[in-house]
């Protein structure tokens, strides 16, 4: 028997992954606040989520928090009370891990395996399927989703049990932004030093500052494409902050935190905070003298 496809939440993400899985030849039954959302999806619209869960077997949420996931599955009793023993609830959400295993021992109360699966890619590997996956929670479970995750994702994970998905991905976009937010100070001081940014950027291509920010986001930044589509500026100092909480609660000493946590403060201060993450350079350029990577710039973007 093929299992049943839901999916609550298709924002930016949730609605790439569920066209994906659409477009692959797989129905799915969604769920949004904004209906639109849904049938732009191609997905078939919910009247409520738990209307949804009594019509599926394996449902995925793609939410902004670990506050909002908490309200939707543990918030309202209508969602315990709709699941069923065999079950699976797949999480694609960035959240806290201490919440993911409240989470997980709550729903397998009830029978229903609960995977965290922290993903990364951005949007464009969402609309491509090329996505990353680092899932937390019961191997067997994970196993019968693989055939549904296929369709948005080229590599998955099992990084252990539940929790080590989202701990993975609060690890990895950590270094995201940190990368980023120096890759950024770094492109402004060139720019003001008068060098050639496109030769800046092949001499850390070919050098020890590599990253994904130099192979990635600064060839397309500097000639004011800023790729537009993925995570904004709040989003990454909200995954930043849950860095630093994760890491409170394992004993460890976030020595490096301060320079995201600055450069991403300073980007949602100064009006970016809903234009995407790669904006944190116009920030840093507007506190050091209105500097611009590009001429002229792009159009709609903060001054």
């Amino acid at each position: 028997m093929t299992d049943r496809i839901g999916f609550i939440g298709l924002g930016n993400m949730g609605g790439r992954m569920t066209r994906r899985i659409v477009d692959g030849g797989v129905p799915v039954l969604g769920f949004d606040m904004n209906r639109a959302a849904v049938e732009g999806a191609g997905a078939t619209l919910a009247d409520s989520g738990t209307d949804l869960l009594g019509a599926t077997d394996v449902v995925f949420l793609s939410l902004p928090d670990s506050k909002v996931v908490e309200k939707v599955v543990l918030g309202d009793e209508g969602f315990i009370r709709s699941l069923r023993p065999g079950m699976i609830v797949v999480d694609l959400s960035t959240a806290a891990p201490s919440s993911t295993h409240k989470i997980h021992a709550r729903l397998a109360e009830v029978g229903v395996d609960y995977l965290d699966a922290g993903i990364s890619g951005g949007a464009a590997a969402a609309e491509k399927g090329t996505l990353t996956l680092m899932v937390g929670g019961d191997a067997a479970a994970l196993e019968r989703v693989q055939p549904v995750l296929a369709h948005f994702a080229t590599n998955v994970f099992h990084m252990g049990a539940s929790g080590a998905g989202h701990s993975t991905k609060l690890l990895n976009n950590f270094l995201n932004a940190v990368s980023l937010a120096a890759t950024a100070e770094v492109m402004v001081a060139a720019k003001k030093a008068g060098l050639d940014l496109s030769t800046v950027l092949d001499v850390l291509n070919s050098s020890s500052g590599v990253n994904f920010a130099t192979l990635n986001r600064f060839p397309k930044i500097i000639h004011g494409d800023y790729l537009k589509g993925g995570l904004t500026n709040a989003l990454m100092m909200k995954d930043v902050v849950l860095y630093v909480d994760h890491l409170h609660e394992l004993g460890i000493s976030s020595l490096n935190a301060p320079g995201p946590l600055a450069s991403f403060g300073l980007a949602n201060a100064l009006g970016y905070r809903d234009e995407i993450s790669n904006t944190v350079v116009d920030a840093i350029g507007d506190v050091s003298g209105h500097i611009r990577l590009h001429e002229p710039r792009e159009e709609g973007l903060t001054e």
